[in-house]
């Protein structure tokens, strides 16, 4: 058999985490076997479809690598197919026009004469399934020959498409049973189907956006790589054994098997998704991720009129990387003033500038022998953050490493909390650290 699966999302709203998670299962059980993914939009809402909302899912589904095979085909483009399918049925006394009485009295929409029988079929998931359709009574599956409702279409496209699996949310799970009495009305074969658990918030509700972000473009402007999404979203719900949890998306495909979909809902895990982020930021080319990140930095220092050096910048990388899970950490850092102090930009409180244990003679006394040590042994700064340290560290050890590195720490940051004063040296370069060291030590002789 030549698999061919589909993704055919409703273009009534942005790309969310569940349609994306939806194309990349279908994606991937394709691949896996050869086949091919094939895209259609289901966009029968005429009022609430829109051409921006198909943008974003096109935009979205090539951002994370998932491209489709062929033509994008339009439930709206094929109206007259549905026509002639609807008028098949009608001849073959499966479906008749009936007088609406209930929601609107004196329509007329066209029913699906149900045979009330029993419906069973094998879910790749769930196993054997099966639906007594007697209480689906017979349903509308047109409002006129022109308005062909959700279901039918369906089974018309996926039938004209050759789609050989349905893989789609448990949360149509109850749609199968009209599908497939619709398939047999028409003599088209049966797809085989897989019904993939919903995505569920922390508290095991259906995640949603009183969760937080929802749409893929949401997680893309914050700051997520494409690769770190799909690794995540292939996790959730399916596990291909082992320990190993960072996998491409070549490992993905070969190792993608739809039977080992857990059946349970899967829970989203913000904090998860930011470890996945983090490890793949930390394998990203160095290059690649200066480049970004001082172009992060450099925006939101500018915005706020300080002044950037792109040698304290080149310099900084390094304490960037360890910091960021997602590119957004660096530009709400940078937005709350948590660099300033790189770039010269520090308010020094008197009463902090000392220490706990210390006061302001001695942090003074301490800071002016750290600036003459500096100061004689200015190729320290050329030597990286370990060079520094062995310049200062005797010092420190022989007066008290707390009395001498916080006010030195605090001297450079205005901060509480920093990296050690010795990283936060070398980033700045010698002339800025001794600059910084005179305003402290000229604030502790006021």
């Amino acid at each position: 058999m030549h698999v061919v699966t589909r993704f055919p999302p409703s273009p009534t709203g942005y790309f969310h985490i569940g349609s994306a998670r939806t194309a990349l299962f279908n994606y991937l059980f394709a691949k896996h076997n050869g086949g091919k993914m094939v895209m259609r939009f289901e966009d029968t809402d005429r009022e609430r479809s829109k051409k921006e909302f198909e943008k974003d899912i096109l935009e979205g589904i090539l951002w994370l690598g998932l491209e489709h095979d062929g033509a994008v085909l339009r439930q709206s483009e094929r109206t007259d197919i549905y026509r002639e399918r609807l008028a098949t049925l009608i001849g073959s006394a499966h479906a008749y026009e009936a007088e609406e009485s209930t929601t609107e009295p004196g329509m007329k929409v066209i029913r699906f004469k149900n045979p009330n029988v029993r419906v069973t079929f094998t879910d790749l998931i769930r196993g054997q399934v099966s639906f007594e359709t007697a209480e689906l009574e017979d349903f509308i599956i047109a409002r006129t020959m022109n308005e062909p409702l959700y279901n039918f279409a369906v089974v018309v496209d996926d039938y004209d498409m050759g789609i050989t699996h349905v893989i789609r949310g448990e949360d149509h799970i109850s749609n199968t049973q009209r599908q497939i009495l619709m398939l047999e009305a028409l003599g088209c074969e049966r797809p085989v189907y897989a019904h993939l658990p919903l995505i569920l918030a922390p508290d095991k509700s259906k995640l949603s956006k009183r969760h937080g972000a929802v749409s893929v473009n949401e997680y893309r402007a914050e700051g997520y790589l494409p690769e770190a999404l799909v690794n995540y979203l292939a996790l959730l719900g399916w596990n291909p054994g082992g320990q190993q949890e960072l996998f491409s998306l070549q490992e993905l495909i070969e190792k993608f098997d739809i039977t080992q979909v857990h059946k349970a809902g899967a829970v989203f895990d913000t904090e998860k998704l930011r470890w996945f982020n983090k490890e793949y930021l930390g394998r990203m080319n160095e290059t690649d991720f200066s480049k970004n990140a001082l172009a992060i930095l450099r925006e939101e220092l500018s915005a706020r009129k300080v002044p950037f050096d792109e040698g304290v910048g080149a310099r900084l990388v390094p304490i960037l990387k360890e910091r960021t899970s997602i590119w957004d950490d660096i530009r709400k850092a940078a937005r709350e003033g948590e660099y300033d102090y790189f770039f010269g930009v520090r308010t020094l409180d008197l009463g902090k500038l000392p220490g706990k244990d210390s006061n302001k003679a001695a942090a003074r006394e301490h800071l002016t022998q750290v600036h003459q040590l500096l100061s004689e042994g200015k190729e320290a700064f050329e030597g990286g953050s370990e060079a520094i340290k062995a310049q200062i560290w005797p010092y420190a050890g022989q007066m008290g490493r707390g009395a001498v590195l916080w006010p030195f720490r605090y001297a450079l940051t205005g901060k509480e909390k920093s990296p050690d004063p010795f990283a936060v040296s070398y980033v700045m370069g010698a002339a800025n650290t001794l600059s910084a060291l005179r305003d402290a030590i000229k604030l502790l002789s006021s």
